[in-house]
């Protein structure tokens, strides 16, 4: 048998049928009409943000990473708590502009930004972190256009990375961000344009669980803003120290110590040279926030043996959950946080796998996990599902029915 991820604290010690939120998973089945469906537990993100904000520096700010999950209400409810929310596409600046987003707060990051991006975010007043000289020209030109003076940062592509994370996102030759040994030439080009210079966005990496490696990159971070400010001979208002910050999938995984990532960066922000000495820092983070409140659940459709081995075949796979599936960035396929959420806490009887409805072998939830006895019409439920899960999936494949998203805030239901 291979082991599943940690099942989140929240969930872990629950007896019978599942609970999220206060609602039982057959009743947010009814209340949804279908099955699979997301369930976003907006009271665990709250207690994500306050855990931050008591762990972290009082001058540090939290930004929300839309691209973990860009659900209105999931951006509504997080807008409401962070300092600021920070985009990676024209699609997703729409959104939270929609969603009544103070522009000011708002920053735009992505290698490949179109001009009808680049013009919205000017237009409306949004952060553009620059990923390359041109896009540079081309932000300056159409800022000249409309008549506005335009809000830039440049996203620097330091010469560290950070190590262990999920994706690396800096050293050596990446299409994020301007190599740093460049960066004070364009920064000075921006100010002689007029441009309104709001600092550097560094981002090295997500998804690591090491706190040593997150901390080094922080300072690490730190000392090249302020090496880079002074090539420049200007203070810069805002350094994005970006995030990095992981949550337990699989087996082993052990929950990130934020408590002791916010003791180090704070001693880092205490010995910062002076010229940073009236910036102001920031965080961002999507996945840490938001993550471990998602939960997938579907429903078993069929149980069948082959070869002795016990399938159990739901009506949710990879077209939602590609991560789950392993197939999203996992070298090696591990199992993530699965348990039958009819059954939790039930004595274990056997083994299954758990596969989805589509005709490929690379649809499957869980492999050869420890299950309790389980029947057709029970249901099972993914844990740590909140990013990533169904915008970044490919729901259009085999055409089968889409995924509903629900929201669950003091026991009370929003489909």
């Amino acid at each position: 048998m291979k082991p599943i991820g940690p099942i989140p604290a929240a969930f872990a010690t629950q007896q019978g049928e599942l609970m999220i939120g206060g609602c039982g998973v057959s009743d947010l089945a009814v209340r949804t009409g279908q099955t699979p469906f997301f369930v976003y537990d907006l009271d665990l993100a709250t207690a994500q943000v306050e855990r931050f904000r008591a762990a972290m520096p009082n001058e540090i700010h939290l930004h929300y990473a839309v691209k973990a999950n860009p659900h209105p209400a999931v951006i509504k409810h997080l807008m409401s708590l962070t300092d600021g929310l920070d985009m990676a596409s024209g699609g997703e600046l729409e959104r939270v502009r929609d969603c009544g987003a103070a522009m000011e707060h708002v920053s735009f990051a992505g290698p490949g930004k179109r001009d009808p991006e680049l013009e919205l975010a000017i237009s409306l007043g949004a952060t553009l972190n620059l990923e390359s000289e041109n896009e540079a020209v081309r932000a300056l030109a159409i800022a000249e256009r409309l008549g506005v003076t335009p809000r830039l940062a440049v996203r620097v592509n330091p010469d560290f990375e950070l190590k262990g994370s999920g994706m690396s996102m800096g050293g050596g030759a990446k299409p994020f961000g301007i190599d740093q040994e460049r960066v004070p030439a364009l920064v000075r080009k921006l100010i002689a344009a007029g441009a309104d210079w709001r600092g550097f966005h560094i981002y090295s990496g997500s998804q690591s669980l090491d706190v040593d490696a997150i901390a080094e990159c922080q300072r690490a971070s730190i000392a090249l803003a302020a090496d880079l400010a002074h090539a420049i001979g200007e203070t810069p208002k805002s350094v994005n120290l970006g995030g990095g910050f992981g949550i337990p999938y699989t087996a082993n995984d052990v929950p990130l110590d934020v408590e002791s990532v916010g003791s180090r960066l704070s001693q880092a922000l205490s010995a910062r040279d002076a010229i940073l000495q009236d910036t102001q820092f920031m965080i961002e983070l999507g996945r840490w926030l938001i993550g471990e409140a998602g939960v997938y659940v579907a429903k078993i459709l069929d149980r069948k043996e082959s070869k002795g081995e016990l399938f159990f075949v739901t009506d949710g796979g990879m077209h939602h959950h590609l991560a789950a599936s392993g197939n999203f960035g996992m070298v090696m396929k591990r199992n993530y946080p699965v348990a039958i959420a009819s059954h939790m806490g039930a004595e274990t009887v056997g083994s299954a796998t758990i596969v989805g409805p589509l005709c490929t072998p690379l649809d499957k939830l869980a492999a050869d996990m420890a299950v309790p006895e389980a029947q057709i019409g029970d249901y099972v439920a993914v844990f740590a599902s909140g990013a990533y899960g169904l915008s970044a999936s490919p729901v259009h494949f085999l055409s089968h029915p889409m995924a509903s998203e629900i929201v669950v805030k003091g026991g009370k239901i929003t489909i």
